[in-house]
């Protein structure tokens, strides 16, 4: 029997390559390996969009069809949608017994996820509703009703699967073992840096590339990618470990050609403008498959809607099964 594997994503806009790179090259392989839960966070998303649904509802279409069109296939994979799972509702309820406000307050991803949600929460998280306090309890619900025994995390998201296995360790310590105490899978590349040298690439940050991004948008994009700072002509050497166009390169070109890249850039043969626009050629070449498989499902809504229905119909039959455990364990199962 596979081992099961349960990962999340939240439906605030459209995927960009941090994400591809930082958790979809992982999926792809681990959709053949485990049986995979995918579930889309509509509930979790709407922690910090309580104020904007239709974004989050909009969302949902548009992530499905981003993770269908990087070759997620879900004759392997369960997709489902996170609200229409009542019964993760219900679990973290319970589960909220089990964790005190100074240890969410204390979590190293909630503390810095306010701090940059200044607008929403105040300068010093003032304003900070139940709901986003909340949502490690919501995840480690998420997790538990479909036993998920792995979860592919970024290393910035390890703190919540911590709290997500303190809640198990507790409620097993409590009522007997009952719950699966699940397991961390980092990808190799966790983070990927933004195009303007942030560590990361982030919708919000405005240095991300999408996958849906156009060819004039991507062209925009890479010519203002930031590039070695001590190179101020042409012909000058540069140092390519400082360019993130040739961070890029390593992520999109292949080997043979990137060598040529880097031996070129550092003997100042190589001009920035020309370098970018064999970037642009290869990000755009990469994504010819992807773009053909979104089309078809853009042009086929109600498969994608078939998927999403069947797959929550499958995820929900598993969580009713996981809360019926948890309630005959807690004594409540009347």
């Amino acid at each position: 029997m596979k081992k099961r594997v349960l990962t999340g994503l939240r439906p605030t806009g459209n995927l960009h390559f941090g994400h591809y790179f930082g958790a979809g090259v992982n999926y792809l392989k681990m959709q053949d390996e485990y049986d995979f839960y995918l579930e889309i966070a509509d509930v979790q998303a709407l922690t910090d969009n309580f104020n904007n649904p239709e974004k989050v509802y909009e969302n949902v279409f548009e992530l499905t069809c981003d993770l269908l069109s990087i070759g997620i296939d879900p004759s392997k994979v369960c997709f489902f949608i996170q609200s229409k799972i009542p019964e993760i509702a219900e679990l973290t309820v319970f589960y909220s017994n089990l964790v005190t406000v100074s240890r969410l307050f204390r979590n190293p991803t909630v503390k810095s996820e306010v701090s940059q949600k200044k607008e929403l929460f105040g300068n010093n998280g003032e304003s900070i509703t139940y709901g986003f306090l909340g949502y490690p309890v919501s995840q480690a619900a998420d997790i538990t009703a479909f036993s998920g025994e792995y979860v592919p995390v970024g290393d910035d998201q390890l703190p919540l699967l911590e709290q997500c296995r303190e809640i198990v360790k507790k409620f097993n310590s409590i009522y007997g073992e009952t719950l699966v105490l699940p397991q961390q899978v980092l990808s190799k590349n966790t983070r990927i840096k933004g195009l303007d040298g942030n560590e990361k690439m982030g919708k919000s940050l405005g240095n991300a590339l999408f996958l849906t991004d156009s060819d004039e948008v991507i062209s925009k994009k890479v010519m203002s990618a930031v590039t070695d700072p001590d190179k101020i002509h042409k012909d000058d050497k540069a140092n390519p470990d400082k360019c993130m166009v040739y961070y890029y390169h390593k992520l999109f070109t292949p080997k043979d050609e990137l060598d040529v890249v880097c031996r070129e850039c550092k003997a100042g043969c190589r001009g920035c403008v020309s370098c970018k626009k064999e970037l642009i050629s290869n990000i755009i070449k990469f994504l010819e498959p992807i773009r053909e498989r979104r089309k078809y499902y853009e042009d086929n809504p109600n498969e994608v809607r078939k998927i999403l229905d069947e797959g929550t119909k499958k995820a929900q039959e598993t969580a009713k099964e996981t809360l019926k455990n948890v309630k005959k364990a807690m004594k409540i199962d009347y």
